[in-house]
């Protein structure tokens, strides 16, 4: 009886945890949104695929914050808040992001994505990130990026997101009447924070799962949409990190996943961190897991992603 309450309990509090961060997130989100980025692209402006109708919910976006001229090293990363596929801590794990990242050169691409707290699951989620993806190579030339250095960060579910994006992907549509479509899906890296990768195990997020797949998923379903079973030769170099106290997202997500980049041979770098709870963000002042920022700035350069000035 007592391993049953302290069960529920741990269930309580990472629910209550996650709920404060969704709430802390959408309002900041809001009070952030256009304040810092210098331009907002909407991924479809004549309309998304399988769009429920013409709200601000319906159109998904990219608020794109670009590095000063003589600091850009043509980088960019599109990043992915978490949220459990219910809503965005666009705040901390999206502006925040942005704005570290140029502050070493790279560009930051905020990608606001539908998901069920919008109405919708999959596949809509992926279709954003995707077409976040190509609309960048798109517009390397106006951004000043290079389209071959097009990586994707995410958090908590957003890392569940981006690690679809590198591990469902297609070379584009070279006759698509919809230029943005010509370019290819796949991210040149990626970097997953507390990352949600495997759906139908006990250590996944259940929550993320059906929100994002619904109570009905089909077993084909829900192994199409765990990463840690996509991973292929061609999946793209991933820098993952996790805490070892996390109980919200177990960081068996990220080993399981840094095991199946291993035997794939994709070069792939893992950190775990003894301390911290779930949704850390940048994780300032919090011992070790603040280490993050700089050890992914280090893996981002030796492996080449940050090019030369």
């Amino acid at each position: 009886m007592t391993e049953r309450k302290e069960l529920l309990r741990a269930k309580v509090n990472a629910m209550q945890t996650m709920i404060r961060s969704l709430i802390v997130g959408l309002i900041l989100g809001v009070a952030a949104g256009f304040t810092h980025a210098q331009q907002v692209e909407m991924l479809w402006p004549q309309g998304a695929p399988g769009a429920l109708g013409t709200e601000a919910k319906d159109k998904p976006r990219l608020f794109v914050y670009l590095p000063a001229e003589k600091e850009a090293n043509g980088a960019a990363v599109v990043i992915c808040p978490g949220g459990g596929y219910g809503g965005l801590a666009i705040s901390y794990e999206g502006h925040d992001i942005a704005r570290w990242f140029n502050s070493f050169g790279v560009a930051g691409l905020v990608l606001d994505y539908r998901h069920r707290g919008k109405g919708y699951g999959h596949p809509a989620p992926l279709q954003d990130a995707q077409r976040a993806i190509r609309l960048a190579r798109s517009k390397s030339t106006t951004w000043k990026i290079d389209p071959q250095r097009i990586g994707i960060l995410g958090f908590s579910a957003g890392g569940h997101l981006a690690s679809s994006a590198g591990t469902h992907f297609d070379a584009g549509d070279q006759q698509s009447a919809d230029i943005v479509n010509r370019y290819s899906s796949r991210p040149d890296f990626m970097i997953l924070c507390y990352p949600v990768i495997a759906f139908g195990e006990s250590y996944g997020h259940r929550g993320s799962q059906r929100n994002l797949l619904g109570d009905q998923a089909t077993p084909e379903l829900i192994k199409k949409m765990s990463s840690e079973k996509q991973v292929t030769a061609q999946t793209p170099p991933t820098f993952l990190w996790h805490t070892d106290e996390d109980r919200v997202v177990p960081a068996e997500n990220s080993v399981q996943f840094y095991l199946a980049l291993k035997r794939a041979k994709v070069p792939s770098e893992l950190h775990l961190f003894l301390k911290g709870r779930h949704g850390l963000g940048l994780a300032r002042n919090k011992p070790g897991a603040s280490a993050w920022p700089a050890a992914c700035r280090q893996w981002m350069g030796s492996s080449g992603f940050l090019g030369s000035r």
